[in-house]
């Protein structure tokens, strides 16, 4: 399976936030931009493995600001790093005001997926080639994340997070 670069993973996916996506305030709801969240890193994994994917977990999701009714959200997603079967995905959404034109960065977050073959199984996908100083970055960073997430989710002793002990423990 021949590796692939981190960019050719990119997409952008633009909604218009309409009356039915907002509270009561007229401000964005918070689950209707998780749900477009996880579609941009849908179509961002899949185009990755050229397969279906199925989402495993969603990291820290902070909003700085809030989303008003009328402004348009830009949804940026890349692959940082691919493991075995494994995909950190890494998702930037811009909030746009179309009549003002100001553009600024509202949310971030990595979500992991899971490449499937046609049986709903996983699947072994490529690995990431990053290019930039930035796709160093998040990749350098991805197996402490990954590590972090699978402690969490009970499914890895702090023990043998290896890249994570070695920020705190110096031999």
């Amino acid at each position: 399976m021949e590796a692939r670069k981190a960019k050719d993973s990119f997409i952008t996916m633009n909604e218009l936030v309409l009356p039915n996506d907002t509270n009561t305030f007229g401000d964005l709801m918070g689950g209707k931009l998780m749900y477009w969240m996880d579609i941009a890193a849908y179509l961002s994994a899949s185009k990755h493995c050229n397969s279906a994917c199925m989402t495993a977990s969603v990291d820290n999701l902070s909003f700085k600001t809030p989303i008003q009714l009328g402004n348009v959200i830009c949804i940026e997603a890349c692959v940082t790093r691919s493991f075995n079967t494994s995909m950190e995905v890494h998702l930037k959404v811009w909030n746009q005001n179309m009549i003002t034109q100001s553009r600024e960065l509202s949310n971030e977050a990595f979500f992991t997926f899971v490449g499937l073959d046609d049986h709903k199984k996983p699947k072994k996908v490529p690995e990431i080639i990053p290019e930039t100083e930035e796709e160093k970055k998040y990749y350098a960073g991805a197996l402490r994340r990954r590590q972090l997430r699978l402690i969490l989710a009970g499914k890895m002793l702090p023990d043998d997070a290896t890249e994570l002990k070695a920020l705190f423990i110096k031999d």
